[in-house]
Parts: structure tokens; C-alpha cells; sequence
């Protein structure tokens, strides 16, 4: 009975589900189509559909309706950076008749010729796709016939088709005719191969080791997205699931000063920090923060102390959510791995990467070596450390300082506890101890007899040194003291009694070295500059590396420049690299920027730009004896403003080798201001009253001063007002006001100002920080040379973070190097170099001119080559300088010249002479641009030979190419004459007067008459030098003919009075035969003498004649010649 009532119960369980199953399926039709049919009777399925995308392939489809439909096939693209689909083919019908069999439909597909076709001349655009699919669709027509979309529909299918390599895709045949200008271009292109660039996703960052002085400025490294779309897909997907690796080499000279400062840090667009910031603790802990995915930001400490004066390697492994970091030093690697609560997010081509310290964080104390970095990743890091022997000798020099302290630390304990302390302290070798006595001598000795041997340079100094050092003359700061002198020392050592020759020894190095590990890094400039050039000694570029690099990481203004600059040229070993040369800069900019607000400092003059080649600069210098200083000074005394103006310039400035002398200067000032005359020296002088400098202070005065130099239109007394209102006041609304006029007038202080005010957002009338106009003003102000714009408007450029402004870090290397070379210390250094130059001493001259020269000072570059010149030293060394001071970016004519000369001399004795000509021509133009009447002349001569001048040129002379070289050389030499003074006669105006004359002459000769004048002057020009002659010596002839008459007529008349006086008849008779004889000779001479003259007179109407005719051919000749000159 059980059993029969359960199978009664199963089946009747079984019959309801049965019956419920219908009523569902009813349902479900009954959603699906109004008509209740179920949904297996409409169907639709690919009967045939291609595998790949080629355009014109046929898909069949087959599908049924069991009421009328509406029927689709279309093709869906998805491209990067999109995420949806988009639809580039349709094709749709309707069955508006139920049918019960299946039905076969065919749809030809027609893609894009963007996806199908290779990229060539007529189909430029391709479409880079990820996915491709053929999808077709069926849905019931409503009443109103709305249309469907895919994913309405209530039957649908799809596939995926194969995408076609952009390699392997047909060419599109044209389907137009071109025009001819495509057609042309087509024709020269057609047979072109495009290559790809070479792209990698690893990138070494760094390749030549940073010096890091652990302030605010680091090398900034900008990475762009990839051109391979392939790598460029890649990076975009693992923003969000990174896969990173960087490998860091550093060195460690100290930890932080503050809490924390930089190793690398990333910033994003916003100027916030972004993923990835690895940081240095105060106590040797690295951090690592990244930014996620949620948006937040995460970091970690990894508790392993890093060393001092050790080289280590930090690789950091980024795998999406997980950090993994490596310490790896004396071949012991100390890892911590760490995973945030969520992805870290990474997109490194946001913003900027810094090395070091930036403008929001401090870097570390040390140096940077090679860094490596995997943008996609790697499980093995290849980062050795290079170049090994630089950075290995780098950690031995700092190992020895830290010897050479000790041991002069030791020996300056001794000296200043006792003499006697001295004498027990320091160690005596036991033969000695021997040799001066009996017995043996016990001594507590401080370092070993080995040390003293390996430093007895240094040791023979400190012991000249010992009285002052016992005595205290020194002072407190005895280590400020003994840098100097050993430095001093040095450089009285470097050249022989009679200066002409360097004697670089190895006491003079281990005297430099010694002055340099105590903080002297003008000794490390010096040492950089004795290996970089091979200044008496062989070059050894390692060793060279090293010092500069010691004294960068020093902070030491010269040798920041002098890296920078290195960097800036790529020489010497150096790579060029812009970004590493802003960060030397930026520093020395800083200093710079600092420095000119204390130029009235004693070590500090502005840089006089004196050549020691040209004797006009040395005769303008207007030091204290000097005739020019006295007359000036004498003017002044008369009451003369703008003489008492210019002295107290030069004297509170120190201009024109004149000393500084603040209390005269502001007497000076005070006579030519209070005058009220002249609004300039108003200003001047007011500025000195408001800041009480070698002055009462007294704003009253100063402002009434301000106010009055203003009303007589001073632009810098305007700025001086907003200055007034903005820092005493507070009044920044008529601060502004006064900015704004004092910029709009072109004072570069009225442009930086306003800046501060944009960037600040301080403006009353628009209190918004915007750093766009900050920007722009800071750049229009730094045209102008000013200091702190400059600086500014340099980050921004290497930067490239300012939406708008694009990353420029030669223009703002530019900026920086210009206005580092007017630096304050590096004039007193000038300063000091021409002095000792005007006293004799070349060999103290050319040391600090060679200091300047390295920091890329080209007026240093071009004194030390002449001084190398006087001095007759090597001929590679001068060169060197000559050679450098043409790679700046305004390089002085003179050292144009000299690199063109050697270049044209050396052309006759190689090989490649027409290479080196045209090397002289290049330096002969450049020379010409920059406004040199010698370079002028000096192309003239070489066009006059035959060679052909750069296009540059040409286009400065308003010469075209097709003209010849005689047009080409007559304009030069015009622009020679204007260039030179109107009123001398120099070699290019009498050049220019032969070409024009020349060309006047061929002009003439083309003309048939103007060439028988030509002719005819010429033969009239000989008939005048025969004729004018003959004249003469007729003259001649005349006046001797005259004086021989007059002596015969006296002989007569003396012949009559003797006859009186003789007697009688004897007389009579002689009388009577010398009369008779003397008048046939008179009648004889008289017919002679007539027949002269009368051919004279006729030889004299023919010359006339002759010479007449002449003049009027030589007269129509100039005319002519004349006429063809103007």
C-alpha cells in the first residue's frame, strides 16, 4: 500500500510540474511575441561568415520568424583609448510575412579603407583597432515599427574576426586622379621605407655621476608615451596594474638635514606628488610612497639603515599592488618587501621625475651614480656600476680627506695645548732618537711614521705654520685660515721666479688636495683644471671628474658653473646633458640670486668686461691714479651732476678697476642728488636712505626723494614706490599700481614684482594665483637680465609643468649661465686676475683667469689664450681656450678670429684643407655677424679667392645665391665701412674704393664710345707726361738765353767805359776791330735766336693745343667714371 501511494504521489507530483512548466514557457512567450508562439521557432545563425576583415567578403545568414521582424547585420570596432564599441558597417532589412522555414540571407560587408589598407600617401589615416566583430540581430516589429538596437533584441549572435597585420594589408588602388601637385608628391615619396625609431622600455636615466649637494635642485627627467602603439597600449594598461622596476646608484657623504629629503620623487601635472617617492630619513631609513588606484596615498618604512661613504645600489621592484626593495652594499643585499591595501597608481608620463632634491623637497648629501629604468619591469636588474673607476677613485679621495683631517687635526691639538706637547706627541723613528743621543726615547705618538711619509707635504706646511698656530694669530677659525694658505701657497709654487714657465709638482698637489678636503673648492677647481687641460702635467679626464665633482658636491659656485657648463658643451669627458647642466645651474643661479642682494660686499664686483688683447679696455680702466679718475673727480669737485652721479657709482660699486669706497660714494651721491636735477642719481640715492646703507636710514627723505625722481619720470623711483607701499605699507592695490606702470615703462624689477604678486595671488584686483602671468612676467623681466626672474622663469622651462609652456631646458640653461657669469664673486675674481696682471704678476693673472675660464666665462677663455700667447706656453693649452670661448653662445670676435686663422693656416699643410677653410670661413662669418670689421675683411679676402660663403651670410647682405662673388664681396665690404668709423680710412674703405673702381672700369669698357674714351684719356694722359716736360725745358732754355744776353750787353758797356780811358790812336784802331768783329757775331746770334723762338713759339701753341684736348678727355673721362661709381 505504501509503494502504490507513493508512485500515485510521484506521478501525480510529476504531472504538475509538467503543467506549471507550460504555464512559464506560455509566459515567456507571451513577453517575448505577441502572437504566444515559443521562442525555438526564431532563430538566426552565421550560414557562412569570413575569418578575417576583408573588405567586399560575403556573410550568409540564415535565421526564421514566426511574425514579422526586423533583421540586422553590422560590424563593431574597438579602439584605444576608447572602451566602446564602435560601429563602422550596418545593413538592415525586415520580413514583414511569418514564415515556418528557414530563410538564407546574404549581406556583403564593406569596412573602412582606414582598417583594411596600408598606410601610404593617399591613405594617411589608419585606424589602430583591438577587436573587431560581425554581429547580427532579430527582433519582433512592435505596431509603431520602432527600430532595435543589438542588445533589445531578442535573438542575437556574433564572432570575432581576425584583424589583418598592418604589414600585410593590401594597398588601396586609387580610386580618383590625383592632382598634379599630389601626383608629384607621390612620385618622390612612393619609393620611401619608413622605419620605426628604435624604442626600448628600458631607459638610463642617469649615465655620469651627480653631484647632489642636499639643497633643492636635482636633474628633472620627462618621459613621453611610446610611438609604437603596441608599447604605447601596453603603458596604458599598466597605469593601474604597474610593473616597475628603477635601479639607484648612490653615495652617501651624509644623512638628511632635515627629516627627509629626496632620492627620486615624482611629480604629477597638478605639481603633486605622485607614484614614485623614494626618500632618505635623518637617520639612514629609506621610504617608499606611491599613490593608488582609490586615489589616496600610502607609504612605507623600510627599517635598514644605509651607510656613510659607501656605494649603493637600490632596486625597487613595483609588481601592481606589491613593493619589493633591495639594499645593496659591500656585496650584501638587505631587502623589505611591502604590499598596499590597493593598486598603486602609475603613469610616468604625468608631470616629472626629479633625481635628488626639487623644488618642493630637499636631496640628499652625496652622489648619484647610473640609474636604470624598467618601464614594463624586468626579474633581473643590469645596473653595474659605471664608470667604475671614476666612482671607486671618488670614494678613495674622500677616504684620504677624511685621513688628512685626522692628521692635521691631530698635529693642530698638539700645537695649541703646548709646544712641548708637540715635541711628545709627535713620533720620532728610533735611529733618529739614536743618532741625537743615548738611550731610547719613548713617545705617545697620535699617528703613524707611514701617515707623516704619505703626507710630509702637508706636514713640512704645517710646521712653517706652527708659530701662528701656537700663538693664536690665526684666530678661532684656524681650518678657514689654513685652506687659504695652502691654497696661497700652491699657487706661489705653480710658476718659476721669472713667471714664464708652470711647474705643477707633487707638493703643489698634495698642498691643493689638503686645502680642497678642508673646504677650499677653489683648490678643486684648480686640481679638475690641472687634469682636464694637462696644464703641466699629462690630462687624466678620471682624476679631472673627480675634483669637479668634489667641489659640486661642495655647493662651490665656480665649480657648479664649471660642471654645468662641461655638461652644456659635452667636453671634456662630460656627456652633454641639458637636464644635468640645470642642475649645477640652478644651484649657482640660486647663489647668484642670493649674492646680488649683498653686492656692496668687499669680495664682490660687478665683472668688468677688460680683454687684455685690446688696448682701448686697458685704457679705460679708471682706478684711483688714473687721468680719467682725476678729471672725473674734478667735476665732481665743480659741482657737476652727472660727475658726481657716475663717481659715486663707481666708487660704491667698484667700477672700472676702482676700489670700493661706500662712504665717499654716498657723499657723491648725496651732492648730485640733493641737487634735484637729475631723477637717476634722486633714485640712487633714495634707495640707500630707505635701506640705510653707509647711511642714516631715513624713510622720510627717502620717499620725498622717491616721489620727486618719479614726477620727473625715473621708472626705477616707480617700482621703488610699489616697493614702499608693498613691504612697508602693505598697501598692495596701489603696490600693484605702481608695478604695473613701472613694467609698462620696461623695468625689469616692476615685471618681476608683478609676477610675485601673480604667482602669490597677493593682487587685490585678481586674488587667484595664476602662474601663467607669473610666468610670462618673470620671462619678460629675465630678457632684461634680471637675477631672480631668471631663476624662476628657468624652472618653469626645464620643468615643462606650466600647461601652455613646453619643456625647454637649453633656454633656461641659457638664462642660468647668463646670469651666473654675473655673479658678484666671480668679478672679484676678474677683479683680481687683471690686477695682478697690471702689476706684473702673469703667473697669478693666469691662474685666476684659468679658474674663471672654467666656469665658461668666455672674456676669461680669451684672456687666458693670450696669456698662454705672452707667456709662450704650450700650444694645445692656448688653443684650448681660444677653441672654448667660441662654443658659447655670444662669443667675443677676437677669439672668432684666432680659431679662423688656425684653422685657414693649418688648411695649406693637410689634407682635408677644403674642410678646414671652410671651418675658417664658418669663424670668419660668425665673427661678421657679431659686428667685426676684421672678420669682414676677412671674407672679403677669401671671396676675392674663389670660396663660396655659408647662406647665412648671404641673407644677412640682402645676396642672393645666383649672384657672383664680386657682388658678394662688395657688399661685405660696405658693411665693413659701416660697421667701422665714418671718418678714417681704413683697409675695407680702400678696398671697397679698388672693387668700386674696378667695376666702374668693366662697365665702361662694354660700351664701344666710353671705351674709345677710355683709350683716348689714357693715350691723352701720356701725350700730358711728353708734353708738360718739353714746356719745362723750353722755359728753361728761355730764361738761360736771357741771362746770356744780359751778360753780353754788360760786357759791351764795360768794353766803352775802358776805352775812354785808354790813349790815342792805338785804342781808336782796336776799338774800330773789335766793334766790327762784335757786330757780325750780335747779327749772327740775333738770326739764330729768332729762328728759336719762333719754333718754340709754335712747339708751345701744339703743346697747349695737345694739353687742352687732353683735359677734355681726361674731364669726360671721371664724368663718365663718376656717373658709373654712384
Amino acid at each position: 500500500m505504501n509503494v502504490l501511494h507513493s508512485n500515485i504521489f510521484g506521478y501525480a507530483f510529476a504531472a504538475a510540474i509538467i503543467l506549471m512548466g507550460q504555464y512559464v514557457l506560455q509566459a515567456m512567450s507571451t513577453s517575448s511575441s505577441q502572437s504566444g508562439d515559443s521562442l525555438h521557432d526564431n532563430f538566426i545563425v552565421f550560414d557562412s561568415a569570413p575569418d578575417k576583415v576583408i573588405d567586399g567578403s560575403a556573410i550568409r545568414v540564415q535565421y526564421q520568424c514566426s511574425w514579422p521582424c526586423q533583421l540586422a547585420v553590422e560590424v563593431v570596432v574597438i579602439s584605444p583609448p576608447r572602451r566602446t564599441g564602435l560601429v563602422v558597417f550596418r545593413r538592415e532589412w525586415i520580413s514583414s510575412k511569418p514564415h515556418r522555414g528557414p530563410r538564407i540571407h546574404e549581406v556583403r560587408l564593406r569596412f573602412p579603407r582606414s582598417l583594411v589598407y596600408q598606410r601610404d600617401f593617399f591613405n594617411r589615416h589608419i585606424l589602430e583597432v583591438q577587436h573587431v566583430t560581425v554581429r547580427a540581430w532579430l527582433d519582433h516589429l512592435n505596431d509603431d515599427y520602432e527600430p532595435s538596437t543589438y542588445h533589445d533584441s531578442a535573438v542575437r549572435i556574433h564572432k570575432v574576426l581576425q584583424i589583418v597585420p598592418l604589414s600585410e594589408r593590401p594597398t588601396k588602388p586609387p580610386t580618383e586622379c590625383p592632382s598634379w601637385p599630389a601626383e608629384l608628391m607621390w612620385q618622390m615619396t612612393r619609393d620611401r621605407i619608413y622605419q620605426c625609431p628604435h624604442e626600448s622600455d628600458t631607459i638610463d636615466i642617469l649615465k655620469f655621476p651627480l653631484a647632489s649637494t642636499g639643497e633643492r635642485f636635482g636633474v628633472v627627467r620627462k618621459f613621453q608615451p611610446f610611438i609604437n602603439r603596441d608599447l604605447e597600449r601596453a603603458r596604458l594598461h599598466a597605469v593601474t596594474q604597474p610593473s616597475v622596476t628603477i635601479s639607484v646608484w648612490i653615495y652617501l657623504l651624509k644623512w638628511c638635514r632635515r627629516e627627509l629629503c629626496g632620492i627620486i620623487h615624482h611629480v604629477d601635472r597638478r605639481n603633486i606628488y605622485d607614484s614614485l617617492l623614494m626618500q632618505l630619513t635623518d637617520t639612514g631609513d629609506v621610504i617608499i610612497q606611491a599613490r593608488l588606484t582609490t586615489g589616496g596615498d600610502e607609504a612605507f618604512r623600510s627599517h635598514v639603515v644605509l651607510p656613510l661613504w659607501k656605494w649603493i645600489r637600490l632596486d625597487c621592484y613595483i609588481q601592481d599592488s606589491k613593493v619589493m626593495l633591495d639594499a645593496t652594499w659591500d656585496n650584501e643585499t638587505h631587502r623589505h618587501i611591502y604590499k598596499f591595501q590597493n593598486n598603486i597608481h602609475y603613469d610616468d608620463t604625468s608631470g616629472y621625475f626629479a633625481i635628488g632634491g626639487g623644488k618642493y623637497m630637499p636631496g640628499i648629501k652625496g652622489y648619484f651614480g647610473n640609474i636604470k629604468y624598467y618601464r614594463f619591469g624586468t626579474k633581473k636588474v643590469k645596473n653595474p656600476l659605471f664608470p667604475k673607476t671614476t666612482l671607486e677613485d671618488l670614494d678613495k679621495t674622500h677616504r684620504e680627506c677624511e685621513e688628512i683631517k685626522g692628521f692635521t687635526t691631530a698635529f693642530l691639538q698638539g700645537v695649541t695645548q703646548s709646544h712641548q706637547a708637540l715635541n711628545k706627541d709627535f713620533c720620532i723613528p728610533h735611529f733618529i732618537t739614536l743618532w741625537g743621543q743615548f738611550g731610547r726615547n719613548i713617545c705617545q705618538q697620535t699617528w703613524t711614521w707611514e701617515t707623516q711619509l704619505k703626507h710630509s707635504a702637508l706636514f713640512r706646511f704645517l710646521q712653517t705654520k706652527e708659530e701662528d698656530l701656537r700663538t693664536g694669530s690665526w684666530g678661532m677659525n684656524n681650518l678657514q685660515h689654513l685652506r687659504t694658505s695652502l691654497f696661497e701657497q700652491a699657487v706661489g709654487i705653480m710658476f718659476n721666479l721669472d713667471q714664464t714657465d708652470i711647474q705643477i709638482t707633487s707638493t703643489l698637489i698634495a698642498l691643493l688636495q689638503a686645502s680642497c678636503c678642508f673646504g677650499n673648492h677653489q683648490a678643486s677647481l684648480l686640481l679638475a683644471t690641472i687634469h682636464l687641460a694637462g696644464l703641466g702635467r699629462s690630462m687624466d679626464q678620471q682624476q679631472g671628474h673627480v675634483y669637479s665633482l668634489i667641489g659640486a658636491v661642495g655647493d662651490n659656485r665656480f665649480t657648479l658653473m664649471h660642471v654645468g657648463y662641461k655638461h652644456t658643451q659635452g667636453i671634456d669627458g662630460f656627456p652633454k646633458d641639458f637636464d644635468m647642466a640645470y642642475s649645477y645651474y640652478s644651484n649657482a643661479g640660486a647663489q647668484s640670486n642670493i649674492d646680488s642682494w649683498n653686492r656692496q660686499e668687499n669680495k664682490q664686483y660687478p665683472p668688468d668686461h677688460i680683454y687684455l688683447n685690446n688696448e682701448e679696455d686697458l685704457k679705460s680702466l679708471t682706478h684711483e691714479s688714473s687721468d680719467a679718475f682725476q678729471y672725473l673727480k674734478f667735476q665732481a669737485e665743480r659741482g657737476h651732476v652727472e660727475s658726481q652721479k657716475l663717481l659715486g657709482t663707481i666708487l660704491f660699486w667698484g667700477q672700472n678697476g676702482a676700489s670700493k669706497d661706500i662712504a665717499s660714494a654716498v657723499k657723491w651721491l648725496e651732492r648730485s642728488a640733493m641737487q634735484m636735477e637729475d631723477p637717476s642719481a634722486m633714485y640712487d640715492y633714495s634707495i640707500l636712505l630707505l635701506k640705510g646703507q653707509g647711511v642714516k636710514k631715513n624713510i622720510t627723505l627717502g620717499i620725498q626723494l622717491l616721489e620727486k625722481a618719479a614726477a620727473m619720470g625715473s621708472i626705477r623711483a616707480l617700482n621703488g614706490l610699489g616697493w614702499y607701499h608693498s613691504t612697508i605699507l602693505k598697501d598692495h592695490k596701489t603696490a600693484v599700481k605702481y608695478f604695473e606702470q613701472a613694467a609698462r615703462n620696461g623695468s625689469d624689477d616692476g615685471m618681476f614684482n608683478l609676477g610675485i604678486y601673480h604667482l602669490t595671488g597677493n593682487n587685490p584686483d585678481s586674488p587667484w594665483m595664476n602662474e601663467t602671468a607669473a610666468f610670462q612676467q618673470f620671462l619678460n623681466a629675465s630678457r632684461f637680465g634680471h637675477v631672480a626672474a631668471s631663476v624662476e622663469a628657468a624652472w618653469y622651462l626645464s620643468t615643462g609643468s606650466l600647461e601652455g609652456v613646453s619643456q625647454d631646458v637649453e633656454r633656461a640653461v641659457i638664462l642660468l649661465k647668463r646670469v651666473c657669469e654675473r655673479n658678484g664673486h666671480l668679478g672679484y675674481m676678474i677683479r683680481e686676475a687683471l690686477q695682478a696682471y697690471l702689476q706684473g704678476s702673469w703667473g697669478e693673472a693666469l691662474v685666476k683667469y684659468v679658474l674663471a675660464a672654467e666656469t665658461g666665462l668666455g672674456l676669461a677663455q680669451t684672456n687666458v689664450a693670450h696669456l698662454c700667447e705672452a707667456l709662450n706656453l704650450r700650444y694645445d693649452f692656448q688653443w684650448r681656450y681660444h677653441n672654448y670661448s667660441i662654443l658659447n653662445y655670444d662669443p667675443h670676435p677676437s677669439g672668432l678670429l684666432k680659431m679662423g686663422d688656425y684653422y685657414y693656416y693649418s688648411s695649406s699643410s693637410r689634407e682635408d684643407s677644403l674642410s678646414l677653410v671652410g671651418r675658417a670661413i664658418s669663424m670668419y662669418s660668425r665673427a661678421a655677424l657679431a659686428g667685426s670689421p676684421q672678420g669682414m675683411y676677412n671674407l672679403f679676402v677669401l671671396a676675392q679667392r674663389g670660396h663660396v660663403h655659408p647662406l647665412s651670410l648671404r641673407g644677412l647682405l640682402n645676396v642672393s645665391r645666383h649672384d657672383n662673388l664680386d657682388i658678394l664681396a662688395e657688399k661685405i665690404l660696405q658693411r665693413c665701412v659701416e660697421i667701422e668709423h665714418e671718418d678714417a680710412v681704413t683697409p675695407c674703405s680702400l678696398a671697397l674704393l679698388r672693387v668700386q673702381m674696378g667695376k666702374a672700369l668693366r662697365k665702361m669698357t662694354q660700351n664701344g664710345a666710353q671705351l674709345v674714351l677710355a683709350y683716348a684719356s689714357l693715350l691723352s694722359f701720356f701725350i700730358i707726361i711728353i708734353i708738360v716736360p718739353v714746356q719745362i725745358c723750353f722755359e728753361h732754355l728761355q730764361i738761360n738765353t736771357e741771362q746770356r744776353n744780359a751778360n753780353r750787353h754788360a760786357v759791351e758797356v764795360r768794353t766803352r767805359t775802358s776805352a775812354v780811358n785808354q790813349a790815342g790812336v792805338n785804342w781808336n784802331r782796336m776799338q774800330d776791330g773789335i766793334m766790327g768783329r762784335l757786330g757780325s757775331i750780335s747779327r749772327m746770334a740775333e738770326n739764330l735766336w729768332l729762328t728759336i723762338l719762333n719754333g718754340e713759339q709754335w712747339l708751345r701753341q701744339t703743346s697747349d693745343l695737345a694739353v687742352t684736348v687732353s683735359g677734355v678727355c681726361l674731364c669726360a673721362f671721371w664724368i663718365t667714371l663718376l656717373y658709373h661709381l654712384l
